[in-house]
């Protein structure tokens, strides 16, 4: 260790502590080692974090911090200033500039916040999206008024669609591939291939051990398919042996997507990223490629997007001019704007279109966008749609928006009525006893009325009916009551009771017009089948659940109870014990929905009012 060196010749002058500098052994040593843990930090942290070398970017703040720290990390390491606080002094002299410069990264993110802050600039955010409340719902929305329509109407949701798209990688036991793969559920996107509405899943591999037994010790150059799922039919497809996906966001190194692409474009700031195909089935990753319009950071938006071959890893960056261009050659992108950043910026519309006060004072005008989202198919283009509520309630819209997520066209619906989470729970207390669960609704135009339409799923996902919700006259709930569990019965009992309210509203539907996917669920299960159980009635018990009255049957020599709702057969209520009844009940539970009394004689009649039997009253089985 050197000597210490100490100046007696201050003239009188004292010196603080402080001012008295110790440097460690070798101390130009240890500032390179620092120096080059700082670099190697840089690189590191490059490689590993992939930030937008750009002041709009959080994570590149994060960054710069991460490297700065680093240096003076190391600096107490190499110093020993942990173990000898004598030697502080001289580490903290040798971070001056590390410190001095993530000061000013700090004040740069701090003054860039605020001046994008919505404190100060409300108006700039509701400004980020512009809607158009112009248009008459019945003219904008496609018209649905026959079963061909439904062609074209996505029968089922994401959730049913990825347990169909996961029973179709068994396919890859011929390529000898089996089990090797799982869905990359959430780069999954809804297109419309060839205009019908399609989900289309990229694959991963299961883990990290498979990924190098195929990637690297094998012989397989990316993964070989895809699944697609067609939402109307309901059938699923793996595309394979057609096209190698080298390139995704579940690769590792040099083919993992978005650290490709950052070496290629290092200053985007990149959004949200889908995976999708093409007119001919070739595989494309669309990347968002975010700008900040409020500020140094605020008010994000997509300014073009990055269209990746999936294969080659080629790619070309788009103006949102060129996707959004009518006849663009790229216009079978289907999604360049993504569903939550567009459900932002409309919250940010909702809530500080009468400025930032009134935002949470007052609240007047005030709105919000409805928990949860679905899309629709209209000219070839998906639109994300959505409900609008006040801020002061939930349970009913104020309308809703449509916007389209290529083009960003957004359009506003005016209308009074039940939430998508009110339908759905009036769904579900439709087949309460089946323990059935509704889809997120999808909005639908029977012929001019604002519909929810909703599939009814069982624990695995699988579509076992449909049910129908007016949104204006939100009391109008159907389902099927007939023993077929297919749309066209619950399209029937929806105009039924339509034509049923007090101020009945027609509507003009064509059934004769048959759409083949639309009939009944195709997922690789059988509909539920009925079979009759006949008995003499022994037991009675009613219940009512969600509103719905229950009634559970037990006949002579049986121990169970079969459950029939009053919504789906009215003709329950009249029942009584001793009676004899034939019940249409399903072969998977004991859960009926028809009723049919054989042993009833004729009820005696005023002679002054000529009214229908009992028998007859009671005999006919459910529609």
């Amino acid at each position: 260790m050197e000597p210490i060196k100490v100046d007696f010749s201050g003239n009188g002058k004292k010196k603080s502590v402080k001012d008295v500098l110790i440097p460690p052994d070798k101390p130009g040593l240890k500032i390179g080692i620092s120096l080059g843990v700082m670099v190697l930090t840089a690189v590191l942290g490059f490689y590993f974090m992939l930030p937008a070398i750009n002041l709009g970017d959080y994570k590149f703040y994060i960054y710069i911090f991460l490297v700065l720290g680093s240096y003076v990390a190391a600096s107490f390491i190499t110093s020993g200033a942990f173990k000898k606080p004598e030697f502080v002094p001289y580490v903290k002299r040798r971070s001056r500039i590390p410190a001095i410069l993530a000061g000013v990264v700090l004040l740069i993110l701090i003054v860039g916040y605020l001046i994008g802050a919505p404190l100060f600039r409300a108006k700039s955010y509701s400004r980020i999206i512009t809607l158009d409340d112009t248009k008459d719902f019945k003219s904008a929305v496609t018209v649905v008024d026959s079963m061909s329509d439904f062609n074209n109407v996505a029968l089922i949701d994401k959730d049913a669609a990825a347990a169909l798209a996961d029973k179709q990688l068994g396919g890859f036991a011929e390529m000898g591939l089996e089990s090797q793969f799982e869905l990359l559920l959430e780069d999954s996107t809804q297109i419309n291939f060839n205009k019908q509405p399609y989900r289309v899943y990229p694959l991963q591999y299961g883990d990290i051990f498979k990924w190098f037994t195929n990637s690297v010790a094998g012989d397989h150059e990316g993964i070989p398919g895809y699944v697609m799922v067609n939402l109307n039919t309901q059938k699923a497809e793996l595309v394979k042996g057609k096209y190698d996906i080298k390139y995704s966001t579940a690769e590792h190194f040099g083919e993992y997507l978005v650290r490709h692409l950052r070496f290629e474009h290092p200053f985007d700031i990149f959004g949200e990223i889908s995976f999708e195909v093409n007119d001919e089935g070739k595989p494309f990753w669309v990347v968002e490629v975010i700008e900040k319009t409020i500020g140094l950071l605020g008010g994000e938006d997509v300014k073009g997007i990055i269209l990746v071959d999936a294969e080659t890893g080629e790619d070309h960056y788009y103006d949102k001019e060129v996707f959004a261009a009518e006849n663009s050659e790229i216009q079978w992108i289907d999604q360049a704007y993504d569903a939550d950043l567009l459900v932002e910026q409309y919250n940010y519309h909702g809530k500080y279109e009468k400025g930032f006060i009134n935002s949470f004072l007052g609240q007047s005008g005030v709105k919000q966008a409805s928990v949860g989202y679905s899309f629709l198919a209209i000219d070839d283009d998906v639109y994300l749609y959505t409900g609008v509520t006040s801020v002061t309630s939930d349970n009913s819209i104020l309308g809703f928006f449509l916007i389209n997520q290529r083009t960003k066209d957004a359009y506003f619906y005016e209308t009074a009525g039940a939430t998508e989470a009110a339908a759905q729970q009036s769904a579900e207390g439709r087949v309460q006893d089946m323990g059935w669960k509704a889809s997120f609704p999808i909005l639908l135009n029977i012929d001019g009325q604002p519909t929810y339409y909703m599939a009814l799923k069982d624990n695995s996902n699988v579509v076992k009916s449909y049910a129908m919700v007016n949104v204006e006259q939100y009391s109008v709930v159907a389902t099927p009551v007939s023993q077929d569990m297919n749309l066209r019965s619950c399209l029937e009992q929806y105009i039924k009771n339509l034509g049923a309210l007090s101020n009945p509203i027609t509507v003009h539907f064509d059934f004769d017009a048959a759409a083949p996917g639309a009939e009944t669920p195709d997922d690789g299960t059988e509909t539920p089948t009925a079979e009759t159980v006949t008995g003499v009635i022994a037991e009675i018990r009613t219940a009512v659940l969600s509103g719905n009255t229950v009634v559970y049957l037990r006949l002579e020599g049986d121990k169970e109870f079969y459950a029939v709702s009053a919504t789906a057969e009215n003709r329950v209520v009249l029942l009584n014990v001793g009676d004899t009844v034939a019940l249409s009940v399903y072969a998977d539970s004991l859960n009926a929905d028809s009723v049919t009394r054989t042993d009833a004689a004729p009820a005696e009649q005023p002679t002054e009012v000529e009214e229908p039997t009992e028998t007859e009253a009671t005999t006919e089985a459910a529609e």
